[in-house]
């Protein structure tokens, strides 16, 4: 049986065989004896009945329709499905594109809600509201809404994607100042940065270089000052984080000892009974056995939602398909989003060339008044149908179990841990010194800092990449901030300010390090611009933060943003104290007494060994032991952060919203050495050198928490 042809809805009443219109309303609901979806198209030869049992099977244990189930495994066709929902629910199939849909109607429902459900109120005819849908149950489900706002319905059925078409061409400006403004204006940065405010600032900026010209040693010595307690405080911020990723590292150690004893004896049971086999070897049996540990059983598999915004990525395409067909996570659950500008040519083209599976879908943003990240993030998230939606780089290589881990973990977790933050790390780690430096920081900063300061319980400044929320949360705190070029930080803070949580969890997504020195100073230029919107905006009423965050909260938001910025750009001060070490003129050698100079020489130090401190442990639980001799060179690598915090003043008064691009795609990830694989021999077997294993790769995540001395 060949599908049924696109029609176009006219005031003729059409008959039953071609799919009648029915008038539906809360008194007379639709029916509900309904021939089944897969026996239609059993019937109609596309299906076959082992693949319908198979469907059915699926069905059982995922929150997806049968029809998404067959599409995303390549066993029906859209136009197949179309067919068969429309003699399921005798209704029309008709074409969108060829007679566009009453822009009134859609006003009335609203353009973010049309996409939300994939309803499109399309004609009147005569009382009647004729609604195009591509979900027939959500339309059933909304009935009695969709009455109280039109009168009498009746329903049609349109293919999902030209829904979101005409409703994206019809009202894409709505849609792109929506995205713009999702974000309540007291806590963005859109009207912050205002030219009154820009003078003013560069006013500051001169006030400061003539306190500088009038009383140099004394503004040298507030300066300095300022910088040395700063280091201190996040020096003793980095210790305890150290200290508390020791302690974690040590209770792994004695439970996977514990495992491991645990599974001896089993095995040692087992061969004391006549007739047992050779027991499994413990490197194969560990994982398992780990794994019977109780979680809580997922009824249904959720459908998730990942965007991934692209943006002049020439080489990228074509690998990052084949890195997210590597996921374990099943497809037909999967709502792949790759979101591009409209302005965006080379990537239009790159992904012309490039066929995608089902479930992978290209979302075009239009034009607008900015165009950075976080506006293209929001203007995707109208189009997503996912209860959990996450945010992935062009050039990220997840780990392929990584979905089922945060499905998992958000499974377990209440409502209130509204974000799951991966950690993060590089595949081309051993290009040069700076991408190892880089690689270091980030094995520090993911895998040290991080898990210590969600243990201390202040805020946590997300990555740019690896992140999952509870699309209820993500609403509620309305998106990103599409102004806000280090979204991420500014996220983790609304996150926290509105009661929410956000927990780490252990799966590492792989990216590009930049290991040039000019694209990671404006790379990072970017990143500290950011933080500095981000804590202006929030320090707007340091009454009202106060009262969202508490005490020790706010004084961990302080150290964080305000801390790590001043270590930044007062850097060159704490420099300064080389030229005593070298028994040169400083400006405060007459100020200070020798037992303060010895003080400032042991902080410094203390500092430094800090420093390499969370480097070997972030090393080491990233598994990047080879890294460990490179840890004492951040000293030479961090003054590059300082000259990219003083490009970032710089464009807070001249281009706030400007995003730095940063060029991906220059480094085949399969070339790379990447993580070693860790196995469990039994005690009495002598260990053996286990070979590094080749894992598929992996943008930008935080700033670093002190450039040090």
């Amino acid at each position: 049986m060949s599908p049924l042809p696109k029609r176009r809805i006219t005031d003729a009443a059409p008959s039953p065989a071609d799919g009648a219109l029915r008038l539906v309303t809360p008194e007379r609901p639709v029916e509900t004896d309904r021939p089944r979806l897969g026996t239609i198209l059993t019937e109609m030869g596309v299906l076959s009945p082992a693949d319908l049992l198979k469907g059915l099977a699926m069905q059982a244990r995922e929150d997806a329709r049968l029809g998404e189930i067959l599409i995303a495994q390549g066993m029906i066709t859209h136009a197949e499905l179309m067919a068969a929902l429309s003699t399921q629910w005798r209704a029309r199939v008709v074409d969108v594109g060829f007679e566009p849909p009453d822009p009134r109607l859609i006003d009335m429902l609203g353009p973010a809600n049309c996409l939300r459900d994939a309803l499109l109120p399309w004609r009147r005819l005569g009382s009647l509201t004729v609604i195009v849908t591509s979900r027939p149950h959500l339309f059933a489900r909304n009935v009695e809404a969709l009455t109280e706002t039109f009168g009498p319905v009746v329903m049609a059925l349109a293919q999902e994607t030209d829904i979101y078409q005409a409703v994206q061409e019809i009202r894409a400006k709505a849609l792109v100042k929506r995205a713009e403004t999702r974000v309540d204006a007291p806590m963005s940065c859109r009207d912050f940065v205002s030219r009154r405010k820009q003078r003013l600032l560069f006013a500051l900026c001169l006030a400061g270089l003539l306190a500088v010209i009038a009383a140099p040693r004394l503004t040298f010595a507030l300066l300095t000052g300022w910088a040395v307690l700063t280091l201190v405080l996040l020096m003793g911020l980095k210790a305890v984080a150290t200290g508390l990723a020791w302690h974690r590292l040590r209770a792994e150690r004695r439970a996977r000892r514990r495992a491991v004893q645990m599974l001896e004896a089993e095995a040692q049971a087992r061969m004391a009974k006549p007739g047992s086999r050779d027991p499994v070897p413990l490197a194969s049996a560990l994982p398992a056995f780990n794994s019977r540990r109780a979680r809580p059983a997922i009824a249904r598999l959720p459908v998730v939602s990942v965007l991934v915004p692209l943006f002049r990525e020439e080489h990228i395409a074509s690998h990052l398909i084949q890195r997210l067909s590597r996921l374990t996570y099943p497809k037909e659950l999967l709502d792949v989003c790759l979101v591009m500008e409209s302005t965006d040519d080379t990537t239009r083209l790159t992904l012309s060339r490039t066929p995608l599976p089902p479930w992978i879908r290209v979302i075009i943003v239009p034009r607008g008044a900015v165009q950075t990240k976080p506006r293209a993030l929001n203007y995707a998230l109208e189009f997503t149908r996912g209860s959990i939606v996450g945010v992935w780089d062009a050039e990220d290589a997840p780990e392929p179990e990584q979905i089922h881990k945060v499905v998992q973990r958000f499974h377990e977790r209440p409502a209130e841990v509204a974000c799951l933050q991966g950690a993060l790390d590089f595949y081309n780690a051993g290009t040069n010194w700076l991408s190892r430096c880089f690689a270091v920081e980030y094995a520090s900063w993911f895998r040290v800092v991080l898990p210590g300061l969600a243990r201390l319980g202040w805020p946590v400044p997300l990555g740019g990449t690896t992140l999952f929320f509870r699309r209820e949360a993500l609403d509620r705190i309305g998106g990103w901030d599409a102004h806000n070029v280090t979204e991420d930080a500014d996220l983790g803070m609304r996150l926290v300010r509105l009661g929410y949580r956000t927990e780490l969890i252990e799966s590492t997504t792989f990216e590009e390090a930049n290991c040039r020195a000019l694209p990671w100073v404006k790379q990072r230029s970017r990143w500290l611009k950011g933080y500095a919107l981000t804590w202006a905006v929030h320090m707007r009423s340091p009454a009202r933060l106060w009262r969202d965050l508490g005490a020790w909260r706010f004084a961990g938001f302080q150290l964080l943003f305000l801390g790590t910025l001043s270590q930044f750009i007062l850097a060159p001060f704490l420099w300064s104290f080389w030229l005593v070490v070298l028994g040169l003129w400083h400006p405060l050698s007459a100020w200070l007494p020798g037992w303060a100079i010895w003080t400032l020489a042991g902080t410094f130090f203390a500092s430094e060994l800090v420093t390499i401190a969370a480097g070997l442990m972030g090393t080491r639980l990233a598994g990047h032991k080879w890294l460990a001799k490179w840890v004492p060179t951040l000293h030479l690598y961090y003054p590059l952060g300082s000259l990219a915090s003083y490009k970032a003043l710089w464009e807070i008064v001249t281009n706030p919203f400007y995003w730095d691009k940063t060029t991906h795609g220059l480094h085949n990830p399969e070339d790379e050495v990447l993580t070693p694989v860790i196995v469990v021999e039994p005690r009495s077997a002598p260990r053996k050198p286990v070979k590094p294993r080749r894992v598929t790769p992996r943008r930008p995540g935080p700033a670093p928490v002190s450039p040090g001395p």
